[in-house]
């Protein structure tokens, strides 16, 4: 099954958070996931830089933190949701403002904009989705060895029914594996392309990774 972008908040069975970020593509495949100073970048691969122009959606900062909270998303949105965590706004308020002021993204398939926020210990996420028809914050109280997900097209209403409750991602690195399709049911989700997450360590800061 194709599901496109897919966001997820979980929670480590050692009991730290966990934000995943994962760009399925089939119009736009050649893309990539890159280290900047404070973030983590989606970007074309050397030699289709032009794709930007046929698309300006497709390059966009997707991991990046605030007042020690981790927030993944499938596109610019994810900097003005950082930036009103930053001066002190409630997730769910951050999220919902800054969701329905940019709206779906306007291009041929009006694309959602997916967004995820989680904290250190993982006891609290939440999961944003704003489609042509629809505004959805939902806030996830998580159990240890568990993440909740939603994805841009099929899998896009966050809530129970999109729960994964095998997530045994301990690191970072392990998390891009996981969500890349080597767990849980992201296994069964079609066209992988890159991959960012974060997962807190015991001393509550994130450790970031990408693949």
């Amino acid at each position: 099954m194709y599901v496109g972008r897919i966001v997820a908040v979980g929670r480590t069975p050692q009991g730290f958070g966990a934000a995943l970020y994962r760009v399925s593509s089939r119009s736009f495949p050649n893309r990539m996931s890159v280290q900047l100073k404070d973030s983590i970048a989606i970007v074309p691969k050397p030699g289709f830089e032009t794709d930007i122009q046929k698309n300006p959606y497709i390059a966009y900062n997707c991991l990046r933190f605030a007042r020690g909270l981790a927030i993944v998303s499938n596109g610019s949105q994810t900097d003005p949701v950082t930036e009103k965590i930053a001066t002190g706004m409630a997730p769910r308020d951050a999220l919902a403002s800054v969701m329905l002021a940019m709206d779906y993204e306007h291009d041929s398939l009006d694309t959602p904009r997916i967004t995820g926020v989680v904290t250190p210990d993982g006891a609290q996420g939440w999961l944003a989705i704003v489609r042509k028809d629809a505004l959805i914050v939902r806030e996830f109280a998580l159990q240890p060895g568990e993440c909740f997900y939603v994805s841009t097209y099929e899998r896009n209403v966050p809530g129970p029914e999109q729960r994964c409750g095998a997530f045994v991602a301990e690191d970072p690195e392990a998390a891009c594996d996981y969500i890349l399709g080597g767990g849980g049911v992201f296994a069964d989700f079609e066209r992988p392309i890159s991959a960012a997450c974060a997962v807190a360590s015991a001393d509550g800061t994130f450790r970031a990774a990408f693949k």
